[in-house]
């Protein structure tokens, strides 16, 4: 069988593929012309570009390649479906009918489309179970009792904050929140916190509550830790299960040579 992929920016998408080619699997890519990394090109058994807002294009592709089960994979950010990018006419008709435009609803609109043409969106960790983290701590470090104050409240406001779908990561010290994101992604807010209360921070990012595995899930990894100990933050929280963990020992090696303690929490 031959899968499909929509291929957004970062190294998602690479992973699912490899994943794909260790189970045997074929992956015919449509990645966003705006978003993915080229590199992809040479990974890839079957590629197409698309815009970001043609739609029908790449439905017509996975036709064309007799795809049935399709994983979307890569952040697209936010931004770039309000950049003034022209939509076809299948995207534009998709969009006009959106009771609200947030992140579910747009994904699920194209979920929707896909599914009319006989394309099943699929679980986007098909491939990389070994990416999910089970509960407990990760690193060398455990939470002190205050980062563990810092859990307790951040995941209180975290999984609010995502069960309105505003954002999956907050900031938080001595049990106040600094920072909460929005369409900015994980890194940029850890950034803000920093810049508004640097040291001593928390970074508490979450699983939305029911969680749809097949898109928007939590991703984290060696640069989510990088700008953690640029602003000063001590201590990562994550959903076990539904947070993929890219380049995991070297992402918790760095964590424990920064001191920084990663801990997976259950998911609400």
């Amino acid at each position: 069988m031959r899968y499909g992929l929509i291929a957004g920016n970062g190294k998602f998408p690479f992973l699912v593929i490899e994943g794909a080619r260790r189970a045997g699997a074929e992956m015919a890519v449509a990645a966003i012309r705006e978003e993915t990394d080229p590199a992809i090109e040479r990974v890839a058994d079957k590629l197409t570009w698309v815009g970001i807002g043609q739609l029908g294009r790449m439905i017509r592709f996975f036709k064309r390649e007799g795809v049935e089960n399709a994983i979307m994979a890569g952040q697209v950010k936010h931004v770039q479906i309000f950049s003034g990018a022209l939509p076809d006419v299948r995207m534009l008709k998709m969009l006009i009918s959106l009771p609200r435009r947030n992140t579910d609803a747009l994904i699920g609109g194209v979920a929707a489309e896909l599914a009319r043409e006989g394309i099943e969106l699929i679980d986007s960790t098909y491939f990389l179970q070994d990416h999910l983290p089970k509960e407990g701590v990760l690193t060398r470090r455990a939470p002190d009792e205050r980062e563990r104050g810092d859990i307790a409240y951040g995941l209180e406001v975290a999984r609010e904050i995502a069960r309105l779908d505003l954002g999956q990561t907050i900031v938080v010290r001595a049990r106040a929140c600094v920072a909460v994101e929005a369409m900015e992604g994980t890194d940029a807010t850890v950034r803000r916190a920093g810049q508004l209360a640097r040291g001593r921070l928390t970074v508490v990012k979450v699983a939305k509550p029911g969680q749809d595995m097949r898109f928007d899930v939590p991703v984290v990894g060696v640069p989510t830790v990088e700008t953690m100990a640029e602003a000063g933050a001590t201590c990562l929280c994550v959903t076990a299960g539904k947070t993929l963990l890219f380049d995991r020992e070297e992402m918790l090696g760095l964590a424990d040579r920064r001191r920084i303690a990663v801990v997976a929490a259950p998911s609400a």
